[in-house]
């Protein structure tokens, strides 16, 4: 078991630099909308909520990261804001979860091994509710990580109908940087305009 530990930790420390990262992120993705089936994707402008208002830097930074999935999915930024064809929302959100380094698949469940605090639940689009339970045996401080969600919530513009909904999440030991941030709206729009509630896992490239 101390044998785990001290692998879990040295590929953490081999992520921070760069020798034990994947080149591709995994994304549990859910969408939602009924896209009409001979709509062109079009041109687009991001619309930020009066909250989101407030954190103009923030939001700025899920708009650049969400540009090129935009653009891969077949929309085009609009040169006149007032002539866009859709309005674009995004949020995203991590949350620390603590895992126990001793962990284990085996233990998993009721285990005498489970973290002190396992897991978080998120909830509505651009905020929402976020908790977390468990239990343990006295292990103080576990191995951090990340609880990780992207939403994406697109509308059109002259009437104010929803057309697509996606959320893509994903864990691990580092926060949202943009280059997650990239690799989970891509995931989020992959394949658009698709709408398919139930989660599947999806694939992307992490750029560095």
């Amino acid at each position: 078991m101390r044998r785990f530990f001290l692998l879990a930790i040295t590929c953490i420390a081999a992520f921070v630099l760069g020798g034990c990262a994947s080149t591709t992120l995994s994304s549990e993705v859910s969408t939602f909308g009924d896209w009409p089936a001979d709509r062109q994707p079009g041109t687009y402008v991001f619309e930020r909520l009066p909250s989101q208002q407030r954190e103009p830097e923030k939001q700025q930074r899920l708009e650049d990261a969400a540009r090129s999935a935009l653009e891969g999915a077949g929309f085009k930024p609009a040169g006149d804001a007032g002539m866009a064809d859709v309005t674009v929302q995004l949020a995203a959100r991590a949350d620390e979860v603590y895992r126990s380094g001793l962990d284990d698949a085996f233990w998993w469940n009721n285990g005498p091994y489970r973290s002190r605090l396992d897991y978080a639940r998120f909830g509505g689009f651009g905020g929402g509710l976020a908790f977390g339970h468990g239990f343990g045996i006295g292990f103080d401080e576990g191995l951090r990580r990340y609880a990780r969600e992207v939403a994406v919530l697109i509308r059109d513009r002259k009437s104010g109908i929803a057309l697509y909904e996606a959320r893509a999440s994903s864990g691990g030991v580092q926060p949202l940087t943009p280059s997650l941030l990239s690799a989970m709206f891509q995931a989020a729009l992959t394949p658009f305009p698709n709408g398919e509630p139930q989660a599947r896992s999806i694939a992307t490239p992490l750029t560095r």
